[in-house]
């Protein structure tokens, strides 16, 4: 936990955000509008993975077909409710390039989209 939190404090991140005024953690910046041409770019210039999180900007990005990636992980617990994992009318053709099972029951499934 203390490693990814240390990670995540290192991590240049972009908020999409209309509300809020000010980030509310270091080396983070806020962006009113959803750019994906910006991400775009963004992706071209990484080193390293970008995500994206949260259901509507998820749904922004996979509609604009920024995502070349999903990563999926099942938890052996039904709630019920909640908000579509995605958007209506995308069809995209993933392939499966990585499982991993973990004893407690929880499943991460990595997908990649074709083409």
């Amino acid at each position: 936990m203390l490693d990814r939190a240390w990670q995540w404090q290192a991590t240049e991140k972009v908020v999409y955000s209309r509300t809020l005024t000010e980030p509310h953690s270091a080396r983070t910046r806020i962006e009113r509008e959803f750019d994906p041409d910006a991400v775009r770019r963004l992706k071209v210039d990484a080193n390293h993975d970008i995500t994206v999180d949260g259901p509507e900007l998820a749904a922004e990005a996979i509609r604009t077909g920024v995502v070349d990636e999903f990563q999926v992980i099942v938890c052996p617990v039904v709630i019920g409710g909640g908000k579509r994992f995605f958007p209506n009318g995308v069809r995209l053709d993933l392939e499966l390039a990585e499982e991993r099972r973990f004893g407690n029951g929880v499943v991460v499934l990595r997908y990649v989209v074709r083409g």
